[in-house]
């Protein structure tokens, strides 16, 4: 039996159980064992790939450091929307990796070109671009930063910087990345139209802006809720403002221009208004959320709670709607209401003094059900509760 047989034949099974088994002759079990376990991975987070016979699939962290299907899907639309199809005729991925980003965006290229400097990566792309669809792609074993100082102009430049230091623990900050884009940068920016770069959703945003030069957009990239992706793009002839792209996917993505979401002044209300409105994660990362008051005509519970209300149901709200029910103050005889009504509920707090651990300790109550709990202040310093009904998207 051939490994490739073996992984086929198992390849939904337990690794662990599979590892008590004896294996067949001619298979290498250690390696069909970590090709299983990739591969049950990439059900998940590459379900296209996983279904392609025959893929290769790297080492754990490559596969925990890898995008998903869903963001790479999301570059690729980027892209499209940036170049017409008449100008895509170059790419260059100089930190290809795994090669997911990579696949999505060569797609689109009449010639594309996958750098990185590890040797086995490299082997796996060999392998996998050709059944992939991209047998025309190139494959350098060099390393970014050497290879950028002799490539041929590309139209689009993308790069992924590692951030790990040499102990293998993550890094945030520009320059801990390996390559270092600052670094690079005016090399970058005379060898591309369009440079879009890959950068640790932790990273501030300002820091970012203020270190880079050439920024026309900036994406926040959310996932179910959580903030996965910063994506920066970058143009030697980007000289306007810059827009910020709050992106949920699966949602309508919101933009605003830079200009607008600093000098903004928030609407905030005297009382809570019949509904409630959390922004998503990409909103609250890309600090736009002051925007929105003008933006969806809503107004802010306090000028520091990031919690916004209004008189009617807004549509294509970039968060969460829940309908207000009640609005209960830290009265004695409140909170007995409250307990004699509630024993279970999803509890947030947004800019009040007490955890959510500490809260739902004080108020005795269990997590989960259908009732939301909002534990906040509003203007004229005021803490509250406002119990809400989720709205369904």
């Amino acid at each position: 039996m051939t490994n490739e047989e073996y992984i086929s034949l198992h390849r939904c099974e337990d690794t662990s159980a599979l590892a008590l088994r004896r294996a067949p002759e001619g298979v290498d079990l250690k390696y069909c064992l970590e090709q299983i376990k990739s591969r049950q991975k990439a059900v998940r987070k590459l379900p296209h790939w996983a279904a392609v016979d025959g893929l290769v699939f790297p080492p754990s962290l490559s596969m925990e450091q890898c995008s998903s299907e869903t963001t790479a899907k999301y570059k690729q639309e980027l892209v499209e929307r940036i170049l017409s199809s008449e100008e895509r005729f170059s790419m260059v991925d100089l930190t290809s990796g795994f090669g997911v980003d990579f696949s999505y965006l060569a797609l689109l290229f009449r010639r594309s070109v996958y750098v990185e400097q590890q040797q086995r990566l490299c082997e796996i792309a060999r392998h996998n671009l050709p059944l992939l669809g991209l047998g025309h792609a190139e494959v350098h074993c060099a390393d970014g930063t050497a290879f950028l100082k002799n490539m041929d102009y590309a139209d689009l430049i993308f790069m992924d910087p590692a951030r790990r230091d040499d102990c293998g623990r993550k890094t945030v900050q520009l320059e801990d990345c390996t390559p270092c884009v600052t670094t690079m940068l005016p090399d970058l920016i005379q060898r591309c139209r369009f440079l879009l770069v890959k950068l640790s959703p932790m990273l501030d945003i300002r820091v970012a802006l203020k270190a880079l030069k050439y920024v026309c957009e900036v994406h926040v990239v959310s996932v179910d809720g959580e903030c996965r992706e910063l994506l920066l793009l970058l143009g030697g002839h980007c000289f306007g403002p810059v827009s910020f792209h709050c992106v949920n996917l699966g949602r309508r993505p919101v933009a605003f221009c830079v200009q607008e979401a600093e000098t903004v002044l928030p609407v905030v209300a005297d009382v809570p208004l019949e509904y409630l409105y959390e922004p998503n994660a990409s909103v609250l990362k890309a600090g736009v959320q002051d925007a929105l008051c003008a933006r969806f005509d809503v107004e802010k519970l306090h000028r520091n709670s990031n919690l916004f209300t209004a008189s009617r149901l807004v549509e294509n709200f970039p968060g969460r709607a829940f309908r207000v029910q009640a609005c209960h103050d830290f009265s004695k005889q409140s909170l007995k209401s409250l307990q004699a009504q509630v024993t279970k509920a999803n509890l947030t707090v947004r800019n009040f003094p007490s955890t959510v651990e500490q809260l739902r300790k004080r108020l005795k109550l269990k997590d989960g059900g259908d009732v939301y709990l909002f534990a906040t202040t509003l203007s004229g310093d005021r803490h509250v509760l406002l119990q809400c009904e989720k709205i369904k998207e």
